[in-house]
This record gives structure tokens, C-alpha cells and sequence, in this order.
């Protein structure tokens, strides 16, 4: 409730002293007083901003860690009391976990923080690298790596009574369960490597010495083997060796050196990187390890001539960047003999998920073709024969079009917009979706070829397997007998997916591939729904129900993690004029609250808020966009405005809290710098029409332009336009078409599209053509098949047209849309007099990278957008490009 004070009355000066003493106490009040007391935002103010990630929970949800980072780099962890709210800080300290219930550690750049949440003893262990907790030995595993010192492996309690040290420890690796570890040591230039048990007899056994390194350390995924490399002494030998070891007859393998030379035709071992280490098959007879053939002597040239061959597969600068020949090989440590999997002609290749065939096949195959993953024939080894025999033909080369089960009994794949299961077994193909009536290919993108929505993986045994529609989650035998809806989300147009399934990967790494884990659903499945309206919620699905835990309509969810005990959820909250807060739902109690609010100070300034808006383009769509209402706004007065444009934004930003900075983001706009500014700002959507990128862009952000003009809050004639990188293509285009513009600043964008259709991605070596053909440009022909729609779309085209002053920025390294494409751009208008500044950054790319530059960036983008919609003096660098 306010108070007024009317203002029109005679007083007596004793009455008006006392009315003036109850004016300053009521202002004193820090509830009164915040209101008068808000301030506006400066950009001395931006760096109070930091950034809330939530952490773990511990076991019973009783603790929580969560990160505030900054960017000074003044980061700090916290540990969080759920109930007491007791809380603990660790500056600049990361890698944090909750050990038992009673314990907490984490790492700095300096030491191992060890804290006994229930007591607060805290415990600093300088020189600490890697570490690890067994829960079953109840030890705590560390190696100290001080500086001109020999690294020791500390084995201890946790209350620290120190019980075994190894010095020389290189590293080490932990058995899945966590009750044996591998580990090497140098000791006057003597390596070896041993494995030591942490429970039991404890027994500590060396495996192999000698004067050569080991790498490439791995454990059978029981825990009933380990396999290793031992490096070859002598960089210009190519021979490293293979080791295996079975745990259960205690016997160590490696293969007889010629026999494996002889196999191998001089190959080398290759040193794998993560996609490529080594893998011992569940049933323990084969070992899975790359060999790369050694780099051959190129012939001698008169020149360093490359030669760019008309009638290549790949183009010379793709060749290039794939030479390096990788193949699968395995070895049967019991039998000593090795087989190769991939070859020169088919080289890539993924396993099925009992490690009992493979599928291998040939990327160059069908080219040249101009998508970015082109269809190849698609081939099945049976490991115990070597035989192949063709398995899918000119099928998608997408890693999540082709996926093998688990088990191993399945590979399922996407053709022809349906979901299609092989079964190993009985050489059947079976398409599991034709029949079930809900479409399961996306056209969300509005791209050439439709998309496949989400698959979320097998069941256990590979009963059944998880795949997505539109809004709801179905669980469909792959025989196709049957099909479950486990939501029901399209009667409200709601979408249920797996609880943070766009942040966390539901599949890892299978070599050329993907595989899923298997998913027990009598466990249940922690959902998230989301709507175009801005409704976000989280549900607990079980077999015979599904529960609500939390739902909101005004404000967004996120980072949803749940106690292993299942009873405490903690997740995030926020909206645009919220900032992120950490909250907790406990099911005994069943209601959320606040566990610790980010960036508290914002109550202290002027803040905007947020509002969906609906507009039609010209076709009748419906479209929707956010309009960001300035700070401290006043419905007596107009404002300037900015428009912001990427292909559809309302949806990645609805309820979204931004924070005010110069530096993050990579294309220099900040909607929190304008919106505290005085500007309104609209992220608008744009609907695409297949050949007409830009004109379906004109149409699109226009109308929702037109829409707020509408409203009467706006200044029509002070509205400015931004964009980068496809955002920046469409701001180059729509200014040649329309002048309801004052100003507009693009970002490393495309202006030609003919000359970046005839482009190279210098980072990939691909040429860009796949870009226009099937993907993002959405041309859906090649540009000798519609030379007027690539004309009609092309900014430079049309370049004559342009009255709208326009500020662009490139870095000269941009290898994604090439930098040339803003300087033919420059040129075009430098050439027909048009007003026109270009940023070109040194050595920066399609996103800045130098801090400098993006606080550079960052002030260029206020100047030049204050100049022309609020009038300001123009700065000198503004004043020396166009007066």
C-alpha cells in the first residue's frame, strides 16, 4: 500500500516541520525507501553480475553445491545446508562432490579441500591433482604433484590417517566400482604399471616394467579386465605394444610382435584420443584398438603444386584435413590373432552394443553430394566370421540416424520419416512408427528434409525402445507389435522430454557413432514439459502414473537434480525480471522454496520485464516474438526500439534472465544493456518459406515490427535492427527492402550468396554449398538450378536500395562465413555512396574471443544505436565515417 501526501494545502510551518520528519522517517524505511531509492544501471555496474550453476546433491538432499562465476574470474563454490541453510565457500574451487553424507570435497588450482559437513572441519591438501573416493574401501585416493618433486599417491582416511604411499605415480584409474585402481610409475626412468586392490587382501601387483611409457589405461566394464599400451621408446619406431589382463585367471597377454607385424602389414598402434581409446569386449575375448597407417613418403614435385582434381570425392582441402587413415582392429588375447574391422574402402565404423559386430562404411562413397553428412551404404560384420553383408544402402550419414541397441540384438535407424528397427537375429527390417498415426520427423527447422525429433534409447534388455513425436514420449517393441504413449502432451500442445535431455547427452561416444545406456523404467524417468506459451514444468513418471513435482506459467525451470535417495529435487528458477535462484522441492513436504537467490543487488536498480506478443506475416502464419519493456518505464511516453533477429528466438529465450554485460555473448548485443537503457528491444520470430530466406525475413520481422508500432509505446521512426551471423545475413537483406529502419548493425554475415555458395569452409575444408542445398540458407537447389532466387535473396543485389545507415563487424579469421563476404559488402556501398562503417577485428573469428574486443564491440553497439535513435552527439569514430 502507498501513501500519498497531497501537496495543495496551506501548512503551518510547525505542521509542515512535522509533516517534513514523517516524510524522512517513511523514506528511511528500507521498503519505502527501496522503491525511491532504485538506481539506474551503469556499465560500471555490469561486473556485480555473475552467472549460478547448480552443483551436486547429496545422498539424502540435506546438502547442495553450486557455483557463482564471474567475469573477473573471481568464481566461488559454495556448499549449502538444505535445511539450516548453513553454507560454506570455496573460492576459485571446482570438481566437487559429495563423498558419504557427512563428507565434501572439492578442488582449487592449488589443493584438495576435504570439509566434515557435520563438524566444519576443513582439511587443505596442498599439491593435489587427481583424486578419488572408494565407498567401498572407505579411502580416499590422492596424488600429490608438487613442483620439483616426485608425484605421490596418498591412500588414506578420511580423517586423515595417511596408510600406504607410492611415489612416481604418472596417474591412475579406477574399476567401475570403484575397488581396484591401474596405475604407473617412473622411478629413474624405469615405468611400470600395476594394479592395486583397495579392499580385500589388498593385493599391490606389477604387471609389466621397463624403459618405455604406458597409456591408454582402461577396465572391462565389470571390472574383470584391463588392457593398456606400451608407448614405443623411440619416436621414429611406430611399434607400441598391446597388453591385456584378465583378473579372473590372473593371466597378462600381449601379442607375439611378429605375428602382430605380419597381421598389421607395418601399421602402427595409434595413441588413441578420447573417440578412440581402447575397449575390451563385455565377454571378454576381444580387445578393440585403432591402428593408423604410417604417414607415406610423398613423391617428389618439381613444386609444391597441389592439384585439385575436377573429378574428386572430396575436394583437396578435405582430403587434407581427413588423411589420417584410422581402422578398427581387435585382438583375441586367448588365441593371439587379430582381425581387421574398417578398411582403407569402408573406414568408419561402430560397434553393436555387445561388441559382436560391427557397422562400417564409407563417407566419400556416393560423393560428391552437398549435405553436410552425405548417405553412404551402411555394412554389418559379423566379428566371429569376418564376413559383411550390405545393411542399409545410400542411407543418411547423421551419427543419430543409425543407432545400435544395448544388447546388441537391434540397430535402429531413421528413413523416409519413419523410425526402422533391424533385427541381427532374424535379417529383418521393420518400420516400427508407419502405423502408430503421429508423425516422428521434424519439420521445425523448416530445412529441405525433415529431421528426426529425439530418440532417448532402449529399455533394459532391449524390450523396447524410447522415441519422441512432437510433444509426447512413446515406448515402441521393435517388432512394432506395439506402441506406448507414456504423455499425453498433444492434447494440450504440451512437449515431454527427459529432464534436461538438450544439456545432457542421453547417448555417449560409440567410435564413428552413438549408443545409448539402457534405461530401467521401473525406475521411473524424471520429465520436463515446455509449451509455446512459456508453461515449464517437471513431472516423475512411474509405469502407473506420472506426477506433477513442480509446474509454473511465468517463469522458466532448469537444472533439475535429484537426490539419490529420490525424495529432494533442486532446480532453478528465473525469469527475465527474476534472476536465477536455486529452489527445493521436498515430496514429504510439497512445496518449493528458495535455497539462494543469484544476483540479490538487482532489487537495487531499475529493471525491465518481458512479454510474449502474437503477429501474422503475410501469409497468415502465426508468429510469436518477446518484446523487453525498458527499465523504469513510463506508458506516458515512446521509446526507441531494437529489433533482434536469428531464426525463431522466443522460445530459447522466454522467462530467460539475462544478465547486463560487455562481454558476454559473442556478437555484442546484450538485450539487459538496452532494455536498462531506455530502449524496448523485440526478439522477433521469422517463418521460413522454402527458396526465399530473406524475403520470408523481410515478411516475418516487419510484421512483428508493425505489431509493437501498434501498441503506440515506440517511437516509429527511431527503430533500429541487429543480428549476427545468419542474424547478420538477414539485417544485411532487410534493409535492402524496407526503410522502416533508422539504423541497423550486422554481425559476420553473408551478403553474396552466390560467391558464398562457391565458398569453402576453410575449418572443415567442405565447400559451403550444403549450407544452401539441404540445411539453414533453406535455397533447397543448387545455385545453377535457381539463379534468380539466390539473386533474389542476395543483400548485395540489392545494395542500391539501402537508406538505412548501417554499422558491420567481421574478425579477418572468420573461417565459418567468410570475412570477404562484409568487405564485398563495403565495397558495394562505398561504391554507391551509401553510409556505412565496417569493424574488421585482427585475428578474431565468427564469435570475438579477446575480452578487449568485446568491450570494444559492446561500447560501438551503444554508440551507434544512441546516435541514431536518441539523438546523442555523435562520438568521434562515428563522426569520421559518415559526416
Amino acid at each position: 500500500m502507498k501513501t500519498h501526501f497531497c501537496t495543495n494545502i496551506r501548512l503551518s510551518r510547525r505542521k509542515a516541520s512535522f509533516f517534513l520528519v514523517l516524510i524522512l522517517q517513511l523514506v528511511a524505511c528500507p521498503l519505502w525507501g527501496q522503491e525511491l531509492q532504485k538506481k539506474a544501471l551503469t556499465v560500471e555496474d555490469y561486473s556485480k553480475w555473475g552467472n549460478l550453476r547448480l552443483g551436486k546433491v547429496n545422498l539424502n538432499g540435506q546438502w547442495i553445491s553450486y557455483t557463482m562465476s564471474y567475469e573477473n574470474d573471481l568464481d566461488t563454490l559454495f556448499v549449502k545446508n538444505t535445511k539450516s541453510l548453513q553454507t560454506f565457500s570455496f573460492p576459485s574451487a571446482n570438481r566437487e562432490d559429495f563423498i558419504t553424507a557427512e563428507w565434501f570435497v572439492c578442488q582449487s588450482p592449488t589443493a584438495l579441500h576435504l570439509r566434515n559437513l557435520k563438524t566444519g572441519k576443513q582439511e587443505i591438501i596442498p599439491h593435489a591433482g587427481q583424486y578419488l573416493y572408494s565407498p567401498t574401501a572407505k579411502r580416499l585416493l590422492i596424488l600429490i604433484e608438487e613442483k620439483g618433486k616426485e608425484n605421490r599417491l596418498i591412500l588414506r582416511q578420511l580423517d586423515g590417517k595417511n596408510e600406504k604411499e607410492i611415489v612416481g605415480v604418472n596417474e591412475f584409474m579406477a574399476d567401475p566400482a570403484k575397488q581396484m585402481i591401474l596405475y604407473t610409475t617412473t622411478k629413474n626412468k624405469l615405468h611400470e604399471i600395476s594394479f592395486m586392490e583397495l579392499t580385500g587382501e589388498k593385493r599391490n601387483k606389477k604387471l609389466v616394467s621397463g624403459s618405455a611409457s604406458f597409456t591408454n589405461l582402461v577396465w572391462h566394464s565389470k571390472g574383470k579386465a584391463l588392457a593398456f599400451i606400451e608407448k614405443a621408446e623411440n619416436k621414429n619406431d611406430f611399434t607400441n605394444t598391446l597388453f591385456y589382463y584378465n583378473m579372473t585367471n590372473s593371466r597378462l597377454y600381449s601379442p607375439n610382435p611378429l605375428e602382430f607385424k605380419k597381421s598389421f602389414l607395418g601399421d602402427s598402434l595409434f595413441v588413441p584420443t578420447t573417440s578412440f581409446k581402447l575397449k575390451i569386449s563385455d565377454d571378454l575375448q576381444k580387445v578393440f584398438f585403432a591402428v593408423q597407417q604410417k604417414a607415406k613418403s610423398k613423391k617428389q614435385l618439381p613444386s609444391d603444386v597441389q592439384f585439385w582434381n575436377g573429378n574428386a570425392k572430396w575436394i583437396y582441402p578435405m582430403e587434407e584435413k581427413q588423411n589420417k587413415k584410422t581402422n578398427l582392429a581387435l585382438w583375441r588375447p586367448s588365441t593371439d590373432n587379430y582381425q581387421f574391422i574398417s578398411n582403407d574402402t569402408l573406414p568408419k565404423f561402430m560397434l553393436t552394443g555387445d561388441q559382436n559386430y560391427a557397422l562400417i562404411s564409407n563417407p566419400k562413397q556416393y560423393e560428391p553430394q552437398y549435405d553436410y553428412e552425405g548417405n553412404r551404404d551402411f555394412y554389418l560384420v559379423d566379428l566371429s566370421t569376418g564376413k559383411s553383408s550390405l545393411l542399409l544402402k545410400n542411407h543418411s550419414g547423421h551419427f543419430s540416424h543409425t543407432i545400435p541397441s544395448p544388447e546388441g540384438k537391434y540397430i535402429a535407424y531413421f528413413k523416409e520419416e519413419n523410425w526402422w528397427v533391424y533385427n541381427i537375429a532374424n535379417k529383418t527390417h521393420t518400420n516400427i512408427t508407419k502405423n502408430i498415426g503421429s508423425p516422428f520427423a521434424s519439420d521445425e527447422n523448416q530445412h529441405q528434409h525433415k529431421n528426426n525429433y529425439p530418440d532417448l534409447g532402449w529399455t533394459l534388455l532391449d524390450k523396447e525402445i524410447l522415441l519422441c513425436d512432437a510433444y509426447d514420449i512413446w515406448s515402441i517393441r521393435p517388432d512394432g507389435s506395439s506402441a506406448r504413449r507414456l504423455t499425453h502432451g498433444k492434447e494440450t500442445k504440451t512437449q515431454f522430454r527427459l529432464a534436461g535431455y538438450s544439456i545432457k547427452p542421453v547417448s555417449k561416444i560409440n567410435y564413428s557413432g552413438r549408443i545409448h545406456d539402457p534405461i530401467d523404467l521401473n525406475k521411473g524417468l524424471l520429465l520436463e514439459s515446455t509449451n509455446i506459451e512459456g508453461h515449464f514444468g517437471y513431472y516423475k513418471w512411474l509405469p502407473k502414473s506420472m506426477k506433477t513435482l513442480i509446474f509454473t506459467n511465468n517463469s522458466r525451470l532448469d537444472q533439475l537434480t535429484a537426490s539419490a535417495m529420490g525424495n529432494v529435487f533442486v532446480y532453478s528458477e528465473e525469469r527475465y525480471d527474476l534472476a536465477p535462484r536455486l529452489m527445493l522441492y521436498n515430496r514429504l513436504g510439497k512445496e518449493s522454496k528458495v535455497l539462494f537467490q543469484s544476483n540479490s543487488h538487482q532489487q537495487n536498480f531499475h529493471w525491465g520485464r518481458s512479454e510474449l506478443i502474437h503477429y501474422k506475416n503475410a501469409k497468415g502464419d502465426s508468429l510469436q516474438g518477446l518484446l523487453y519493456y525498458p527499465s523504469h518505464y513510463d506508458s506516458q511516453k515512446k521509446y526507441p526500439m531494437i529489433v533482434y533477429i536469428y531464426e525463431k528466438l522466443s522460445q530459447d529465450l522466454l522467462h530467460k534472465y539475462i544478465n547486463p554485460s560487455q562481454f558476454s555473448g559473442d556478437a555484442g548485443f546484450n538485450i539487459s544493456n538496452f532494455s536498462t537503457q531506455g530502449y524496448f528491444v523485440l526478439a522477433a520470430d521469422i517463418s521460413y518459406e522454402l527458396g526465399n530466406p530473406g524475403l520470408s525475413a523481410v515478411d516475418c520481422v516487419v510484421s512483428a515490427t508493425k505489431e509493437v508500432i501498434c501498441k503506440g509505446v515506440v517511437l516509429p521512426n527511431k527503430i533500429g535492427l541487429t543480428g549476427h551471423s545468419f542474424g547478420g545475413y538477414e539485417t544485411f537483406f532487410i534493409i535492402t527492402q524496407t526503410n522502416i529502419f533508422a539504423a541497423a548493425l550486422a554481425g559476420s554475415g553473408a551478403t553474396d550468396l552466390t560467391s558464398f555458395y562457391l565458398t569453402l569452409g576453410w575449418d572443415t575444408g567442405r565447400p559451403d554449398m550444403w549450407r544452401f542445398e539441404s540445411q539453414q540458407w533453406r535455397m533447397g537447389k543448387s545455385f545453377f538450378e535457381d539463379k534468380e532466387g539466390y539473386d533474389r535473396n542476395s543483400p548485395v543485389v540489392h545494395a542500391k536500395n539501402i537508406t538505412t545507415p548501417l554499422l558491420s563487424w567481421t574478425g579477418d579469421q572468420d573461417k565459418q562465413v567468410n570475412w570477404n563476404q562484409s568487405i564485398e559488402f563495403y565495397l558495394a556501398l562505398r561504391r554507391l555512396g551509401k553510409k556505412h562503417i565496417l569493424l574488421l577485428y585482427p585475428n578474431e573469428g565468427h564469435v570475438l574471443s579477446s575480452s578487449k574486443n568485446k568491450k570494444d564491440l559492446s561500447m560501438r553497439f551503444q554508440e551507434w544505436f544512441d546516435y541514431h535513435l536518441k539523438d546523442t552527439i555523435p562520438t568521434a569514430w562515428i563522426r569520421a565515417g559518415l559526416e
